[in-house]
């Protein structure tokens, strides 16, 4: 399933990724710019590593990694043994990598590496921006390896940590390339259509689709995904919930207050889950009851959804995060 090919391992490294400047040093090095070495060393950690996730070899990922990320590792050996199988057979093709270098004596709050040429206007075809928080001073390898012949069209990235002359596992990143034989390019021609058609608010989740589609992690920036960020915003809905907001939504003689509303790739189907409050979710059968009222509430209100997914995927949540989900595919929802 792509919600675990896409799933972030985490890295812990002290940083986790958010956007922002920094008013500290930090270099990015493209492949064009570092040394032949530096290089070298990089693309080969990348294709080791690369190896040991093919064949599901965890315990040399383990041996490799930074020692805060080898002592809570479950979480990479989860992921490996999932993706085993979508992976299998899988040749490395590996990207140009980039080196980034954070000077000082202390972890820095924000950090964003410009990498490669900008104009006035900002990123350019050869430009790419890496925005990370709570970095330690270090350098810093971003690796991304095609998986070449695999069953599943995906890109695993990794995140190295110089030590010695030792390139260390720090983070991984597994994505597929395409949602049921679908790229960037045809989410964002089909978005295209939509705005065309007046339906913006499937114009939105399908540019959503095609920026996390255009990059191999999600805390870097090209000129692609911005220019489908800036798509995104001129058709952002005010009516559902976007940017951590709570929106209203009304059916069965009741409000719902909806809390998240964002697309999901499963398999080849591609899904619309919604979440909202709930008081108390221990009844599944009134809960159940519940989460299809706010299906048939959404698609009264917005019934373009149902030519943009598959099946809708309703969530309520209570206070404590305790979740009870339901899925019913659009044809079901009457």
């Amino acid at each position: 399933m792509r919600a675990i090919l896409r799933y972030l391992i985490f890295t812990t490294l002290a940083f986790g990724f958010s956007a922002g400047l920094s008013a500290f040093a930090q270099t990015c090095y493209t492949a064009a710019d570092m040394d032949v070495p530096t290089k070298t060393a990089l693309e080969s950690a990348g294709k080791k590593y690369f190896d040991m996730v093919v064949h599901g070899d965890s315990a040399s990922l383990k041996q490799n990694a930074v020692s805060s990320l080898a002592a809570d590792f479950s979480g990479i050996e989860g992921a490996v043994k999932d993706n085993q199988a979508g992976l299998s057979g899988a040749q490395p093709t590996v990207q140009p990598p980039y080196l980034l270098k954070v000077e000082g004596n202390a972890p820095q709050q924000r950090a964003e590496f410009l990498c490669g040429v900008f104009n006035k206007n900002g990123q350019t075809t050869n430009s790419a921006e890496f925005v990370i928080s709570n970095l330690a001073p270090g350098s810093y390898g971003v690796v991304s390896v095609d998986a070449t012949g695999s069953k599943n069209s995906a890109t695993v990235s990794f995140v190295l940590q110089q030590q010695g002359a030792d390139w260390k596992l720090g983070g991984l990143y597994v994505r597929e390339g395409k949602v049921g034989g679908h790229d960037a390019k045809w989410f964002a021609d089909q978005a295209h259509a939509y705005k065309s058609k007046g339906q913006t608010h499937n114009a939105w989740f399908y540019l959503l689709e095609a920026r996390d589609l255009s990059v191999p992690v999600n805390f870097m920036y090209t000129l692609t995904s911005d220019t489908l960020y800036d798509e995104a915003q001129r058709v952002k809905p005010a009516d559902l919930p976007v940017d951590s907001s709570i929106t209203d939504l009304a059916g069965n003689g009741k409000t719902y207050k909806l809390t998240a509303a964002f697309p999901l790739a499963v398999g080849n189907e591609f899904d619309l889950v919604v979440k909202y409050q709930a008081a108390d979710v221990s009844d599944s059968g009134k809960t159940f009851q519940e989460n299809t009222a706010v299906m048939k509430a959404l698609l009264a209100k917005f019934p373009e959804l149902r030519d943009a997914f598959d099946s809708l995927v309703v969530r309520a949540v209570e206070p404590s995060g305790r979740d009870y989900g339901t899925m019913l595919h659009m044809k079901d929802i009457k």
